[in-house]
């Protein structure tokens, strides 16, 4: 019976599309994604993103299948709790907590964030600090993890943790992670004073330390306390499209970033990881064309003659990938040798 309804009045179907907020690694609700067959959400669902307190108070107490805990369905689905903390709906969220939404739900195909990583990431404080007031953990553990994979003893004792940590495979974002990455630096405070890991370590696939995150996104205030805190300024990048927190800072162009990180041991010849990522910091900042922060990586001794492990490219060649012929001839006055041509960006752009 439930599952019949799942399927004749539950699905929004074309011919009355809804415009939902896709759910990318910027996390921003303000791009439209044309609402088509995979995305199947209940009415309550729809209700709570929607921030309708009215309908969704009708929903639950109405008969039939609408419990609040319904799992997410489609590719990019969400439960209630994390629709409406997506969008920031304080009322709407207060009214699902009361009704028993669970806070660690954090399951789905291709969106495993708990309410509260993505309440950091948006940041409503109200909605983070109800959550916390409701039991939500800062740093999951695995028997709440709903499914996060569990990071191995190796991947543990490579970032110094002293216990089991939870992550999500895909594009996985801590608390702290997510609130970093946003720059949200009330709720970065908020979740160290609760204890959050301060060098949790990145999702395997395009996850961000809170370091990497702060340095990407340019908060140099976030990165100032994480580094006053023990953020390690070299810990390992995220194995697929994982950039260092030096790194972040040279595509992001902050020169006091980069000087703080370097001040605080981070290594210029360190690079991220594969598919995007695979390249020095110098590679970073000859790609954006960034010249004062070229100049201070030479200084610090990284190498104009670095090679990418994809393909062999060097600094000089993504300079001139980007148009950046300034960086090109004062790369080639200090030794840069080799094809100009050729070139192409080893790194995402696209946050900034």
């Amino acid at each position: 019976m439930a599952e019949t309804f799942v399927e004749t009045s539950l699905i929004v179907r074309p011919q009355h599309q809804t415009f939902l907020s896709p759910l990318d690694a910027a996390w921003d609700p303000s791009l439209p994604t044309e609402d088509v067959e995979e995305y199947c959400w209940t009415p309550l669902q729809l209700a709570a993103r929607s921030g309708d307190l009215q309908a969704v108070r009708d929903i639950l107490a109405s008969p039939g299948p609408s419990a609040v805990n319904d799992p997410p369905r489609g590719y990019y689905g969400q439960t209630a709790l994390q629709a409406a903390c997506m969008q920031g709906h304080e009322d709407v969220v207060k009214y699902l907590l009361g009704s028993g939404a669970d806070v660690h739900f954090c399951g789905g195909n291709n969106f495993q964030r708990t309410a509260l990583q993505i309440a950091c990431g948006q940041g409503n404080e109200r909605v983070v600090h109800l959550l916390l007031e409701a039991g939500s953990e800062v740093n999951m553990r695995p028997e709440t993890n709903h499914g996060v994979r569990i990071l191995t003893r190796s991947q543990q004792e490579a970032n110094s943790l002293p216990n089991t940590f939870a992550v999500a495979r895909y594009n996985g974002r801590t608390a702290l992670q997510a609130a970093s990455e946003r720059g949200h630096l009330n709720i970065v405070k908020l979740l160290l004073e609760r204890g959050a890991e301060v060098n949790a370590p990145p999702s395997p696939v395009a996850g961000r330390t809170a370091l990497q995150a702060a340095a990407r996104g340019g908060f140099g205030a976030i990165v100032h306390l994480l580094l006053s805190l023990g953020a390690q300024a070299n810990a390992p990048s995220a194995r697929y499209k994982g950039i260092t927190a030096l790194q972040g800072a040279c595509l992001q162009g902050n020169l006091e970033i980069v000087e703080l990180l370097l001040r605080s041991g981070a290594d210029v010849q360190a690079s991220g990881g594969g598919f995007d990522g695979d390249g020095t910091a110098l590679h970073a900042a000859a790609e954006k064309g960034h010249m004062d922060i070229v100049k201070k990586l030479i200084d610090a001794g990284a190498d104009v003659n670095a090679s990418s492990n994809r393909r062999g490219q060097t600094p000089l060649q993504g300079a001139m990938a980007g148009g950046h012929d300034l960086v090109v001839e004062y790369l080639k006055g200090l030794g840069a040798v080799g094809r100009t041509g050729g070139g192409f960006f080893i790194f995402d752009h696209s946050a900034g």
